[in-house]
């Protein structure tokens, strides 16, 4: 792959990350501001007059008195919030679906490999009541969780276009302050992907709800460690997947090449999963083309050979639609239907995917390719098996080879194997979203990630994960060394996150659709029913292999709980330990030491307040940058922040501090793109722009107040680290504002205020031999320790659990694609 098509990600949250596109000239950074505008933000003064008068005398009315708060309104630009695309043509939605077969329905798809072989090797065919029986199950199956719950309702409680476990989580967070990290902030409502509805009053229950959400801290953890153990599952699905799909493409061959034993399946599966996976740091871009049509052409094949085979052998197999047979079924075989009904499960395999992947397409196109191709393919292929079955009852160990037509099975056989590693390749690439966003949301180690693709930002590549996959996909093959015992484990992943999804779904009904409460209990009650039934059933495979699912996902669901306990820890240990703004006046704008020109980037993750590890660089250094800035990067529960709202930018401090804050606002889908050199121009420019626009606004106060002292309220001279308010404000106002615009100030006055403006000039010029003297990025090397008077049980987590996560994950330092003489590091220790 082209150097330039790979770009590496930091996944810490202090980092660097390259912002906007572009020449230099055309970036801003300033609170809330557009990033790559063609125009700058105020290109002429009397424009800036008209449009922010009125909301600079409501921020004048009611000055907030808060200190270092920026618990403000973000600021809104006009057009920002139109994000919704226009409705796509009839054709594009079909262009689309057809690309959604290569992505989205590879697992489902290759199911037809495995699932009459696995569901009969538990029920032996005796009758055709076996098979019509086991044929009546696998089409209700099919029916009722992918068609019903996920294509009907499911893909309808997205966040934004966005499916998944955590899409469903964020947004929640959004509706109720579930979220136990507490750095969330009213401006973060702002952002247009938000789109909050909040409760109406006339639906209590949703109220009531939300207040036991946010007031319970027992519903919080429960809900957390709920999408903990659904993404552990799908961790641990992508374990499994490839190792299912891959042996039960290349199991055809025992049957056809002479001499074709157990080992020579095991290493030819292990040689493929060898070459797919370490094909992944590629990228799926550079042959993402082909999967389309190759799912496209396997699909076509089970829907012909099905046909086929219900012409040639019985087609009355159709009796099977009638659900009186799966009675007939459970009667008949009693104890080894019930065993027999776990196999079914493997049917709907990845029927998770179409939610998981829906951020990639829309939901009708992701409906109209499972109602118009892959279900009836699906139930043709089954169908065409059922048929073969009942001349041939004993070939139900390698049914799928063996009822395609001779002449066809070397075609077949490349289509399928193509169609297992495209299959598998898909749960790889959905483990490592999940993966990422995890670590957004601060409940996985910083791992390292690469974009391998410019274009498409979901596509990623996380090298520990990708190989920590092979070694168990590896394991795991060579331990079953079957088909029929990898799926005894291969169903608990599956069904574990469908009810995880079903719970999710139903508290998104009752908080934020606010669906009839009948209506919204018959989701659960139907869904939820099925899927328990189907849950007792894979369960009574523990002991035969469905341990190896529960083992991978309460490893990771561990790992994740704990990295997330102690970042919740050492934030609100930050909180407690930040430096008072009193304390910073008292040591003056020298700080207490001596202030030489250049400008420190002190990395952080607090949104208010001034970090405790500043106290130390004061300590430790002997002198100290004449310009500071507290950067923080934060994730908000959205899926994308658009990059004309990503920054709040504003100043620490009395001015001759030089202090300044800036936080960057992420999604959990947003790629942060590490580029130091622009990041540094880009904060210089953004910088400047900054206290242009804040002298702006000085003079705009002093104008008004000279223009109109009995209608305006001025402040006291006393200081108060408030948040400048946006300057740009297009939102709806008061009818007061909107006269207060009618009075137009006369803009020669404010331009010859701002041109003899010495402060102005004087910061300018700071600011310009700091920029000339380098910028230094100041970085905490933390250690986390629990209180002495701790429990046990915690001093075991934090001291060495969580210590060796954080030993072993990657640090600030290596974060950052910049030089390490650019870097300064402080040691502190955290008690929590």
């Amino acid at each position: 792959m082209d150097e330039e098509d790979r770009i590496e990600e930091a996944s810490s949250n202090t980092s660097l990350r390259r912002v906007g596109t572009g020449s230099s000239s055309d970036r801003r950074w300033v609170d809330g501001s557009e990033v790559g505008s063609e125009t700058l933000p105020f290109p002429e003064f009397k424009d800036v007059a008209d449009y922010s008068f009125g909301n600079l005398r409501r921020r004048l009315m009611k000055k907030p008195k808060r200190a270092d708060s920026l618990d403000v309104e973000a600021m809104e630009i006009a057009g920002v919030h139109g994000h919704d695309l226009k409705d796509i043509s009839l054709l594009g939605t079909i262009g689309i679906a057809f690309q959604t077969l290569g992505v989205v329905y590879g697992d489902m798809g290759t199911s037809p490999l495995y699932v009459f072989s696995d569901v009969f090797s538990k029920v032996p065919i005796r009758s055709e009541v076996d098979v019509l029986g086991a044929l009546s199950l696998v089409i209700y199956t099919i029916a009722v969780i992918p068609l019903a719950k996920y294509v009907f309702v499911v893909l309808k409680a997205n966040d934004n276009g966005e499916g998944g476990t955590f899409a469903l989580y964020s947004l929640i967070c959004r509706y109720a302050k579930v979220n136990k990290l507490p750095n969330q902030q009213p401006a973060d409502e702002q952002i247009s992907s938000f789109r909050l509805k909040l409760p109406t009053p006339e639906l209590e229950r949703a109220l009531g709800i939300k207040e036991a959400l946010e007031t319970k801290g027992y519903l919080k953890t429960l809900l957390l460690l709920l999408v903990l153990m659904g993404t552990s599952m799908i961790i641990g699905d992508g374990i499994l997947t490839p190792a299912m799909s891959v042996m039960s493409a290349m199991s055809g061959l025992q049957g056809e090449v002479e001499g074709f034993g157990t080992n020579a399946l095991v290493l030819s599966s292990i040689v493929i999963l060898v070459a797919l996976f370490s094909i992944q740091r590629f990228g799926t871009g550079k042959v993402g083309f082909l999967f389309a049509p190759v799912l496209a052409l396997w699909f076509f094949s089970l829907g012909s050979i099905g046909i086929y085979n219900l012409l040639k052998y019985d087609i009355t197999v159709i009796r099977a639609l009638n659900p009186y047979y799966i009675v007939l079924f459970f009667n008949k075989n009693s104890k080894q239907a019930w065993s027999a009904l776990g196999g079914c499960v493997l049917c709907i395999t990845g029927a998770e995917a179409m939610f998981a992947d829906l951020g990639h397409f829309s939901v009708r196109s992701i409906q109209m390719a499972f109602t118009c191709v892959v279900f009836p393919c699906l139930l043709l292929a089954y169908m065409g098996q059922a048929a073969y079955l009942t001349q041939h009852p004993d070939a139900s160990a390698r049914i799928f080879y063996d009822s395609v037509p001779e002449s066809l099975f070397w075609p077949v056989f490349v289509i399928a194997t193509l169609a297992a590693m495209i299959a598998s390749q898909a749960m790889i690439s959905a483990t490592f979203s999940c993966v990422k966003q995890a670590m957004a949301l601060g409940c996985f180690p910083r791992l390292k990630i690469i974009h391998t693709s410019r274009k498409r930002m979901g596509q990623i590549y996380i090298p520990v994960i990708n190989w920590f996959l092979m070694i168990m996909c590896i394991l795991v093959v060579s331990i079953f060394r079957s088909t029929t015992h990898i799926a005894n484990a291969y169903g608990i992943a599956e069904v574990g996150v469908m009810m995880v999804s079903t719970v999710l779904v139903t508290l998104v009904m009752l908080l934020i659709w606010q669906t009839n409460l009948f209506l919204a209990l018959c989701f659960p009650l139907v869904f939820g029913s099925v899927e328990t039934i189907y849950l007792l059933a894979v369960l009574t495979k523990i002991l035969e292999g469905g341990w190896v699912p529960l083992v991978f996902a309460t490893f990771f669901l561990t790992i994740m709980y704990i990295w997330n306990y102690g970042s919740v820890l050492k934030y609100q240990s930050e909180v407690r330990e930040r430096i008072s703004m009193d304390f910073m006046r008292e040591l003056g704008s020298t700080l207490g030491t001596i202030r030489i020109p250049g400008i420190g980037l002190l990395y952080n993750e607090l949104v208010q307040g001034i970090p405790s590890i500043f106290g130390q660089f004061l300590l430790t250094l002997p002198a100290i940058h004449s310009t500071i800035v507290f950067v923080c990067i934060k994730y908000v529960p959205v899926p994308v922040v658009p990059q004309e709202e990503r920054f709040l930018f504003r100043r620490v401090c009395p001015k001759d501090y030089h202090m300044f804050r800036c936080i960057a606002r992420y999604g959990y889908k947003d790629v942060r793109k590490e580029d130091s050199r622009v990041f540094e121009q880009l904060l210089i420019e953004s910088l400047e722009k900054f206290l242009r626009c804040e002298a702006l606004e000085d003079a705009l106060e002093s104008t008004l107040t000279d223009f109109d002292p009995d209608r305006v309220s001025v402040a006291s001279d006393t200081y108060t680290d408030d948040l400048m308010a946006p300057l740009i404000h297009r939102g709806k106002r008061s009818e007061a504002e909107q006269e207060l615009d009618t009075d137009v100030l006369p803009s020669s006055s404010v331009g010859a205020s701002m041109e003899e403006d010495p402060a102005l000039e004087y910061e300018l010029a700071a600011l310009r031999e700091a920029t000339d003297s380098g910028l230094t990025y100041l970085l905490a090397h933390g250690d986390v320790r629990a209180k002495k008077n701790s429990i046990f049980v915690k001093k075991l987590v934090i001291n060495y659990l969580y210590a060796f996560l954080r030993r072993n994950c990657r640090a600030g330092a290596a974060n950052l694609t910049v030089p390490h003489m650019n870097i300064l590091q402080a040691g502190m220790t955290y008690m929590v």
